[in-house]
């Protein structure tokens, strides 16, 4: 006799000794998770590399070059200042960057997986409540609920 289990997906517990398995439902066992987790990443990473490699770059120069990076441009505003301002555009239009690639290719794939996760638990639990029904034995005057 099996032992008993609260979660419903235990095959030791639910269903016939014949039913086949359950397919997996693990999220990041589908190839479309690993996609959707590579392209992510790869963007992520270029983008960091971009914004961390660019303001490391002014601090280094900042360090090493302090004659070139003491130029005036314009009035006050020095080589050195503008290129601390230019940070802020970097990280603009790296976030930018980020928002349109996860709208063009990360959402589209994420709201695939999404839909289809849906219908596979769904479907999951159709059968779940059928083998439910199917082996429940209804008392007259019980009300159809059966003893715990």
């Amino acid at each position: 006799m099996p032992e008993f289990s609260p979660w419903h997906d235990n095959p030791l517990t639910n269903g016939s000794p014949t039913d086949e398995p359950p397919p997996s439902t693990r999220i990041s066992e589908e190839p479309e998770f690993r996609s959707l987790r590579r392209t992510q990443l790869g963007f992520g990473i270029r983008a960091t590399l971009l914004s961390v490699g660019g303001f490391l770059l002014y601090v280094l120069l900042s360090h090493y070059v302090p004659g070139p990076m003491n130029e005036r441009l314009v009035g006050h505003l020095t080589v050195g200042l503008a290129l601390g301002l230019g940070q802020f555009v970097v990280m603009g239009v790296t976030a930018w960057c980020y928002v349109r690639h996860m709208r063009r290719r990360v959402d589209p794939l994420a709201r695939g997986l999404g839909s289809r996760l849906r219908q596979h638990e769904a479907g999951s639990l159709r059968a779940t409540v059928s083998r439910e029904e199917a082996g429940r034995t209804v008392q007259p005057g019980s009300g159809g609920y059966r003893a715990w």
